[in-house]
């Protein structure tokens, strides 16, 4: 099947991923992400305790190595169905999408953050605005992970001072009352189209990427 781009939009977006809110848009809207892994936990913390109990190299340990990894494979199904629908929307309504080039396995090491990291799967949901942009001829660009996204206010664009995660609102000295999210998303817009106006004629979109098939599997221990 042969697939065709879709009519050209006036739209543009900007992203930005979080934890509070799966993304916030430069639209001023937010969608939040179900959570998952930790909706799991209960069932998967049983499955790994039957496991536990199975004698090494035997019939039965295999079956529940088995009933675990079907217990993380539709963790991982749901989630990925969830992001295919979101990520296709996305592209539908935007002919530009930019998003931040976040450091993900960075985040993911902290301790108090990793799950919720782990549960979002920012890279995944990434790469499917990436390949969907390419196939349908749409533009996609990363933001540089150091532009001051956060701190940078969208209004007089003066740069304020970094935040901890915990501050969810703050105010710029123009007056302006900023959404952290909210306002990190529209300074992605800006940034992303500054980056466009400055490609001089460079093409903006991707090489055609083949859709990420597979998802991190049962976390390695398990056997």
């Amino acid at each position: 099947m042969t697939e065709q781009p879709l009519p050209r939009c006036a739209g543009e977006v900007g992203i930005d991923l979080g934890l509070t809110s799966f993304v916030a848009l430069s639209d001023g809207s937010k969608i939040a992400a179900p959570k998952f892994l930790r909706g799991a936990e209960r069932n998967l913390r049983r499955r790994h305790k039957t496991l536990d109990r199975k004698v090494k190299g035997s019939a039965n340990r295999h079956k529940a190595v088995v009933r675990v990894a079907r217990a993380y494979a539709r963790v991982a199904d749901t989630r990925r169905d969830w992001q295919h629908k979101l990520s296709t929307r996305i592209i539908r309504e935007n002919q530009a999408v930019y998003v931040e080039d976040l450091n993900v396995h960075g985040l993911g090491r902290g301790r108090s953050l990793a799950k919720s990291v782990h549960d979002a799967a920012w890279a995944q949901f990434v790469r499917m605005l990436e390949y969907k942009a390419a196939r349908y001829g749409r533009e996609f660009r990363k933001v540089g992970r150091f532009e001051p996204t956060t701190r940078r206010c969208s209004v007089c664009g003066v740069v304020g001072e970094k935040k901890p995660l915990e501050v969810r609102s703050w105010r710029c000295g123009c007056g302006a009352v900023h959404d952290r999210d909210l306002n990190a998303a529209m300074n992605i817009l800006a940034a992303g189209r500054a980056d466009k106006s400055n490609a001089c004629g460079v093409g903006v979109r991707p090489a055609k990427l083949p859709a990420p098939r597979g998802e991190a599997g049962i976390p390695s221990g398990v056997v």
